[in-house]
């Protein structure tokens, strides 16, 4: 069932959100404290996402409704990790994980790691850069993630019943709560929505919401507002969120 039907779950909204022009640009990250600019396509995030779903599943062995922890800010990288998760099957706790199958925690926040057989560390860097050195007890996720294929089959299905979330909330609740933002921000497919990843940090806003709108995303860390009207006319912002 197509996330257009009223239902759906992540993976679907994904599919219908790249399905109408995988080559334009669906999300755009920008760091203002370090400079960096990436943009990703709905082809070359799809790719990402595929890998990452190869990883939990060949790599780390993982089935749907095993759980994933994950301690990251909104980044690109993070985007690719929760749809793969999510694509894979996984019920992804985001708020404050202490145990789980599978665990991704940014660099700079290794001490809230949850417990796990598999944790993967990401520095975050531009150009998904390798870590230099990687902690003790953790595998570098850019480093391994670009071994595993560029295609994903699921295993199962990911139905609209199966939990997304670590609260119970399913992927059918998931797109609704999304579409249902979407729906009150106004944004739809032509739209291209900034987001200041630091007033929004929940993926519900930054990604799941224009995600299921098939809007595209200008997602910013570390903000600087004297750039917000230059970067308005840059990206065709039509929508900011936060």
């Amino acid at each position: 069932m197509s996330a257009k039907d009223g239902f759906g779950n992540v993976p679907a909204a994904f599919g219908d959100a790249i399905a109408s022009d995988p080559t334009r640009p669906l999300l755009t990250f920008y760091d203002d404290a370090t400079g960096e600019r990436t943009e990703l396509s709905g082809t070359t995030l799809e790719n990402w996402v595929a890998k990452t779903a190869n990883l939990l599943v060949d790599g780390c062995g993982l089935m749907a409704g095993d759980s994933a922890g994950i301690v990251l800010p909104p980044h690109w990288q993070t985007a690719a990790v929760l749809l793969g998760a999510w694509s894979a099957g996984l019920v992804v706790d985001h708020t404050n994980p202490t145990a789980a199958e599978v665990a991704f925690v940014a660099a700079d926040r290794i001490g809230e790691a949850p417990d796990g057989p598999d944790r993967f560390v990401l520095g975050l860097a531009p150009m998904a850069l390798p870590l230099r050195e990687v902690p003790a007890g953790f595998v570098d996720y850019v480093a391994e993630v670009r071994g595993h294929g560029d295609r994903f089959q699921p295993v199962t299905r990911v139905r609209d019943t199966d939990p997304a979330l670590a609260d119970g909330t399913t992927h059918a609740e998931l797109c609704g709560a999304a579409r249902e933002l979407a729906a009150a921000r106004g944004i739809g497919p032509t739209d291209r929505v900034l987001v200041d990843a630091a007033a929004a940090p929940d993926p519900l806003t930054w990604l799941l919401a224009p995600l299921v709108a098939g809007a595209s995303v200008v997602l910013c860390a570390n903000l600087d507002p004297t750039t917000l009207d230059r970067r308005r006319d840059a990206e065709r912002i039509t929508h900011v969120l936060s």
